[in-house]
């Protein structure tokens, strides 16, 4: 994870909604430790092979094109190594979307039996890890290259209208059955939007929000707040600069006059930008560190900080009344409106005490806005000791969130 913008471009804008974030000072090195050349590993490297297969599971490299041209990444573990427990059953589906500045591969940092996804597949769901257009197994077009600045030309606002929905239709039509969803931090914010919009609910079964991200308002990290502050203009690039590469020289260097400010203490990033996790071992820190950061486009990274900055839940503003009405027909850009999501749909929400970036107070906003859902549809479960990356990483989160997000999804086979 990582954050921090360029030159002007107030960099650390967004470094909150990122995913996890590393717990190692800055360095000549780079605070991301730069592969060589800073090549992103072959498909033939892809998750499944690295993260699947070698544990005895099955796993398929599959690809999705949305409408917009974006060819994008997904893999399916069809069944446990116990081959599942639902008898002769058609396995039900759950789709697993990850964070910005990640993929896919942030679900399978620990052993088998503590990853979600090889956790759901050994309790018999047919399991689905999508990776959104810009990650390292995502970057490819129908017709431009990631050298094209058009490539990134696209915020969150895409993943709602494109990226969901080609994953979704994907699935169903290969499943032929409704999907339980897991989101985590971004994947839950374009859940939430395209909810609000009536996208995806017809081929939805259920939903589970963990670290729910849809109002930042009071993130409370010093450095998340000088984020806030330093951004000084709604530009989508930087002398030219559209892909937001966390490993590049720009936003690296970028980074160290930051962490001079009062109060930012770059020497525990993870622990800045996040919360202060509570159940991270070393050996997945570095697991992490060798496979993420991912690159996004410089526009999502302005639009997430628009939401911090405004306060409210919006497409992307580009701030000149006649583009926002070129765009969207009216001066402001219009708002996503939560309470639309229905409220028959199960939903469960998990949200962790420590969490810095899914601040409690963010989140019994998104609830206040969800006060008229059904009562027997909504399940909420607050964990006093996690924060963000508890979430993903946690060796304890099979114990403490994945059993209930397990029990929850059980409770839909029926229904």
């Amino acid at each position: 994870m990582v954050l921090l913008g360029l030159m002007q471009f107030s960099v650390l804008s967004l470094c909150f909604l990122v995913l996890t974030t590393f717990p190692y000072q800055v360095s000549s090195r780079g605070i991301f430790g730069r592969k060589p050349n800073g090549a992103y590993p072959s498909l033939d490297d892809g998750i499944c092979a690295t993260s699947v297969i070698v544990h005895g599971y099955k796993c398929q490299e599959l690809q999705v094109t949305t409408q917009d041209g974006y060819i994008l990444s997904l893999q399916r573990i069809p069944e446990g190594r116990g081959k599942g427990s639902n008898g002769g059953t058609r396995k039900q589906p759950v789709l697993l979307q990850h964070g910005v500045l990640v993929d896919g591969m942030t679900w399978l940092m620990n052993s088998p039996e503590q990853d979600l996804p090889l956790i759901l597949a050994d309790n018999g769901f047919d399991v689905w890890i999508a990776n959104t257009r810009g990650t390292r197994h995502s970057r490819r077009h129908v017709s431009l290259d990631p050298s094209n600045l058009a490539f990134w030309k696209w915020s969150w606002d895409e993943l709602v209208t494109y990226d969901l929905p080609a994953v979704f239709d994907y699935v169903y039509s290969q499943t032929g059955q409704k999907i339980n969803y897991v989101g985590h931090s971004l994947g839950t914010l374009i859940a939430l939007a395209s909810f609000s919009e009536g996208k995806l609910v017809n081929q939805l079964k259920s939903a589970a929000l963990l670290s729910p991200i849809a109002y930042l308002s009071h993130m409370n990290t010093a450095l998340g707040v000088i984020a806030a502050k330093s951004f000084i203009g709604e530009i989508t690039t930087i002398l030219g600069l559209a892909e937001f590469n966390p490993k590049s020289l720009p936003v690296d260097g970028f980074l160290k006059p930051l962490c001079a400010n009062p109060g930012v203490d770059c020497f525990d990033l993870l622990t800045e930008l996040t919360g202060k996790n509570c159940c991270l071992n070393s050996s997945t820190v570095d697991r992490f560190l060798m496979n993420e950061p991912q690159s996004t486009s410089t526009k999502n990274m302005v639009h997430l900080a628009q939401i911090v900055r405004h306060g409210v839940l919006a497409k992307f503003n580009y701030v000149r009344p006649d583009y926002n009405i070129m765009h969207y027909g009216e001066i402001f850009p219009p708002i996503y409106n939560l309470s639309n999501i229905p409220h028959d749909l199960p939903l469960f929400i998990s949200y962790g005490g420590q969490d810095a970036l899914s601040d409690v107070r963010d989140v019994e906003n998104l609830l206040d806005k969800l006060k008229f859902h059904d009562v027997d549809k909504r399940s909420i479960q607050f964990v006093k000791d996690y924060a963000h990356a508890d979430y993903i990483m946690g060796f304890n989160a099979k114990d403490i969130v994945y059993n209930s997000v397990l029990s929850f999804f059980n409770a839909q086979i029926n229904t």
